[in-house]
């Protein structure tokens, strides 16, 4: 989904419209194997970390330890590092930012601490990996819109730049929102391995009310967001409707009445989904406002 959503940014939000950008097809794909070799070694750290929970949790979904061995897991994720930075080495040198390279270095840097420490400690773990989530957006602006910046296309980028940061804050919202979801799903193991996730600290029923009310915050932006944005465009209006503010109104009710497991893996599922959708109506921007 990562790449997926960097490829409609390029080419379904900036190309279309004419905006200045920095990237070639080449240039561009070696950002989106970086970031996704990043984010997989970020999912293996993790899987390493969470043997003992993912026996409880999900042991058939277990693959460290089963699948491969954590010798062959550890250098999976020590190589898929290696090449991760790298790549952002070359791309911030290439762009003539030399310093965006920390940013693939923090990044790295975040998800080994996240997979070892953070993720149990209360709600931290939760905002870093959805800061990280959001990141994989905002980074595509800042290597293909910042660099070529100018007096005369400041305003045009800037604008740009805004609608993937509101992207990205819907991203950052929903996945915050599922990792609460599946800290409820996955309570059982996590207790047992002395984690202090939230249904942990307040209670499994008190997390899903909570999870009732954070729903409410990407709800109303969404709404917020149509009605002063795209309330002249119907066939946007409609799809979000359809397929992000129907489905969060359908998720709320669901969580009243949720109580096993397999029930938050629905949630979260959806949650997922709607994240999906949301991505996928920057595609319908060139239809309908070069219209």
């Amino acid at each position: 989904m990562i790449a997926f959503v960097q490829f409609l940014i390029k080419y379904a939000l900036l190309e279309p419209f004419g905006v200045t950008i920095t990237l070639n097809l080449f240039g561009f794909s070696l950002l989106v194997l970086t970031t996704v070799c990043l984010a997989a070694a970020g999912y293996i750290i993790n899987d390493i970390y969470d043997i003992e929970t993912d026996v409880i949790n999900k042991p058939e979904k277990v693959i460290v330890g089963k699948t491969i061995s954590e010798k062959t897991a550890n250098i999976l994720f020590i190589s898929l590092n290696v090449i991760g930075v790298a790549i952002g080495f070359y791309l911030s040198h290439l762009v003539g930012r030399s310093g965006f390279f920390t940013l693939f270095v923090i990044i790295s840097a975040l998800l080994y601490i996240y997979a070892s420490y953070l993720k149990q400690v209360l709600l931290i773990g939760n905002i870093v990996i959805s800061l990280l989530v959001s990141l994989s957006l905002i980074i595509v602006g800042l290597f293909e819109l910042l660099p070529v910046m100018t007096v005369q296309n400041q305003e045009t980028q800037i604008t740009f730049f805004k609608i993937i940061i509101d992207y990205a804050i819907f991203a950052f919202v929903l996945n915050f929102i599922r990792e609460i979801v599946k800290d409820i799903e996955d309570v059982d193991g996590d207790y047992k391995s002395g984690m202090n996730t939230l249904p942990i600290a307040i209670g499994r029923d008190r997390a899903t009310k909570i999870v009732f009310i954070l729903l409410l915050i990407p709800l109303f932006g969404v709404v917020y967001y149509v009605i002063t944005h795209l309330y002249k465009q119907l066939f946007l209006v409609g799809y979000f409707l359809l397929f992000v503010i129907a489905p969060l109104i359908y998720i709320m009710i669901k969580s009243f009445s949720a109580e096993s497991k397999k029930d938050y893996q629905v949630l979260s599922n959806l949650l997922k989904l709607v994240m999906f959708f949301g991505m996928l109506s920057l595609w319908l921007y060139k239809y309908i406002l070069l219209d």
